[in-house]
């Protein structure tokens, strides 16, 4: 049985944020085709003690809590845990921890790496940081063995800047099938009521642009009762996140906090629309979630999200708070409607068996169905 160790997530399971949703859904079941998955987490994320889930092994290593350096260190110490296991292959996500695969190279280790989106683009780094992640994705993909891209966007985007084009993998994020339910107990706390809110969902960073929603919200001239609800929270207390909240509650917005489970459930069955107003996205997860409830989504014209293919009337200008109203006001005058999005392509099954054809040929040549 072949071993893969995986960093570059915080951690596995119940930890908010794209990466760590992705390895929540991908990695099970790459343990259920038979790997032996090792997924090394961040001790200042998870408190639950767990050594193995859902078939996947799990290495806690501690790490500081300082968002400049806790993934870098996190991940130094992770390769030398793969190395000490003697994993087959090491599978590195994101930039920023990809800026180590030169050093899993020197110590003779198969490195797959997962571009989940250009972070250098974020509003929250500082000079020294975005030079860091662009020197990250730049050591990520000229030394990887393998790359995995989750968006013809970023797939472009490497060839564009370092020439690569092979073995670069277009291996979509993907959605789990949708949990309708009721939690009623949970509206009567929040004070909502089905389909008279509309729904953000994200962590409280620059770049989702949340503040943009807030202030469309503000503007809304046929509310007609709708509520802005913004389920998420930030992993870093700073000016944005404290500056977005101070706005949310003077507007009326209610904050529920980091949700799982049926409360997130049932705030993506009952919500008037689904709102996505980012500058920066590599393929959003969320965006897919809301999608396979069949909410109505509004989300900002930016490439990853135009890559999703969803009809022209769902967009609106990146940065255009009054025409992003002005949608948000259409949608509340409108009856409550539900679309049919089409989400095969997103299926973390199908995504399984892809990122395992991957493993397969880096470990023996060739693609195949055993690992």
């Amino acid at each position: 049985m072949k071993k893969i160790v995986v960093t570059g997530t915080r951690g596995i399971p119940g930890v908010m944020g794209g990466v760590e949703t992705h390895c929540e859904e991908l990695f099970p079941r790459l343990a259920e085709r038979g790997w032996d998955v090792t997924v090394v987490r961040r001790s200042n994320y998870v408190e639950d003690g767990l050594k193995e889930w859902k078939g996947v092994r799990l290495v806690t290593l501690p790490s500081p809590k300082k968002k400049s350096f806790e993934a870098i260190i996190h991940t130094f110490r992770a390769i030398n845990e793969a190395r000490r296991v003697g994993a087959d292959i090491l599978h590195i996500h994101a930039i920023g921890p990809a800026l180590l695969v030169p050093y899993a190279k020197m110590l003779g280790m198969k490195v797959v790496f997962t571009h989940h989106g250009p972070d250098y683009d974020r509003d929250k780094w500082g000079l020294a940081a975005k030079t860091m992640l662009k020197l990250g994705e730049r050591m990520g993909c000229m030394f990887a063995d393998d790359v995995i891209v989750i968006s013809d966007v970023i797939r472009n985007l490497i060839s564009r800047k370092y020439g690569r084009t092979n073995r670069v993998h277009l291996i979509y994020n993907g959605v789990s099938r949708p949990e309708v339910c009721d939690f009623p107990e949970y509206f009567e706390e929040l004070g909502i009521e089905k389909g008279k809110y509309v729904l953000g969902m994200c962590r409280f960073v620059p770049e989702k642009n949340l503040h943009h929603l807030v202030q469309a919200f503000a503007r809304m001239k046929n509310a007609r009762g709708i509520k802005l609800v913004l389920a998420g929270d930030t992993d870093f207390e700073d000016d944005y996140s404290r500056s977005l909240k101070e706005a949310a509650k003077a507007n009326g917005v209610v904050l529920t906090g980091f949700v799982k489970g049926r409360k997130l459930h049932s705030l993506l069955t009952h919500c008037r629309c689904y709102c996505l107003p980012s500058s920066h996205e590599g393929l959003p997860i969320a965006l897919l979630e809301a999608m396979s409830y069949g909410v109505e989504v509004v989300v900002s014209d930016i490439p990853a999200n135009l890559e999703v293919g969803l009809d022209k009337g769902c967009y609106f200008p990146v940065g255009d708070v009054e025409a992003l109203a002005q949608k948000l006001d259409k949608i509340a005058a409108l009856p409550l409607k539900h679309t049919d999005y089409g989400m095969s392509k997103y299926d973390w099954n199908r995504i399984a068996t892809q990122v395992s054809e991957v493993y397969l040929t880096l470990t023996t040549g060739n693609s195949g169905t055993r690992p």
